[in-house]
């Protein structure tokens, strides 16, 4: 079984990472230093990159926002690879319309009880605990939604099954049947789920834009070294105006999302506190460059380009997925526009 193996392949990934420090940036909210890993790290494996990405959305929730017991027992050994994290908010009818979560948190005396729904969810089944977001406040909307801390041994937690991806991916269902957690497992205050999720996610957005270069500049270099080697009609491909042309736009296009990739985490580190705009640009712009360039590379390779065991073929299957989660890229793009509107109402209210 493929995605068993790759379950198995991804704590395996988890522990020899952490081992080798790679989640420090995370740890140390270093987001250039965070950029420069996972995009080294997406070149060489996009299963090693996944295993990276998951641990972070999994870790961060608790760095901004969890209790000094929290981040002691459960973000700290999860940042040196001894355990292992997981992210859950997607669920059957809410994806980009966070606000729609219908898991429900209850609280009953010195315990919190989780019942709800949970799919596309990375770890599940094999992670250690779960940043859940659930509603305590169903009439409130975005502003009633709870982060929580659950165990993966917690009473009334279900793994209930994977969904197997086109690429190697840990992604699963989760049920919670009148799943108990202790109170101090709310993770920062109630009713603050929403903005904890989006700062996650603002903090994360530039490392996903740094995956797609990664894989990017892989497929790029793969597409090159074919075409010096690959002869027809008495040359080398790379000769040809027409493959120049490509490679040459492919290269272009890779500069551009690493500058929009890397903008976005210098703004942060120097202390910019929100960078939702700076970070949507370089999600929507990145991922999207990356499958064309992909694409392209597969086009240069012709045959050899579609063959299940050559790295650009794994690269096709593993893109796709980078311009729709933590955010689609029709999402980015909205994230963008409204601040642009915003800014343009001000500017006339002040005359």
């Amino acid at each position: 079984d493929t995605d068993e193996a790759g379950r198995m392949e991804a704590r395996e990934l988890l522990g020899l990472m952490g081992k080798a420090g790679l989640y420090a940036p995370i740890g140390d909210r270093d987001l250039r230093g965070a950029c420069l890993t996972r995009e080294t790290i997406a070149s060489a494996s996009p299963l090693a990159d996944a295993v990276w990405a998951l641990q972070g959305l999994g870790i961060t929730p608790l760095l901004i926002a969890g209790t000094d017991a929290q981040q002691a027992q459960w973000a700290g050994p999860a940042l040196q690879g001894a355990l292992m994290g997981g992210f859950a908010i997607t669920e059957p009818e809410s994806g980009s319309d966070v606000a729609s979560v219908k898991t429900s948190a209850k609280r009953d005396g010195d315990t919190w009880v989780i019942n709800g729904h949970k799919w596309y969810i990375s770890n599940a089944g094999i992670a250690d605990f779960y940043i859940v977001f659930a509603s305590t406040d169903p009439d409130k909307g975005s502003r009633g939604l709870s982060a929580f801390l659950v165990p993966a041994e917690a009473e009334g937690l279900r793994f209930a099954g994977a969904q197997v991806m086109s690429a190697p991916h840990p992604l699963g269902e989760l049920a919670f049947e009148e799943c108990r957690i202790p109170a101090d497992h709310l993770v920062g205050e109630e009713g603050r789920g929403f903005m904890l999720a989006m700062a996650t996610l603002d903090q994360l957005r530039p490392t996903v834009g740094a995956a797609a270069c990664g894989m990017a500049e892989r497929a790029v270099r793969e597409a090159l070294s074919h075409s010096l080697e690959r002869q027809q009609f008495g040359k080398p491909l790379a000769e040809f105006q027409l493959i120049q042309e490509k490679l040459g736009r492919m290269a272009i296009e890779l500069a551009a999302s690493r500058m929009l990739v890397y903008r976005a985490a210098f703004e942060k580190d120097k202390g910019q506190e929100r960078i939702s705009v700076e970070a949507a640009m370089a999600k929507a712009y990145a991922t999207e460059a990356a499958q064309r360039i992909i694409d392209e590379a597969v086009q240069i390779l012709g045959g050899r380009g579609v063959m299940a065991e050559h790295i650009v073929d794994l690269l096709y299957r593993s893109v796709r997925a980078l311009r729709i989660y933590e955010g689609t890229t029709e999402i980015q793009h909205l994230i963008v526009a409204g601040q642009m509107v915003a800014d343009a109402r001000a500017m006339l209210e002040d005359g």
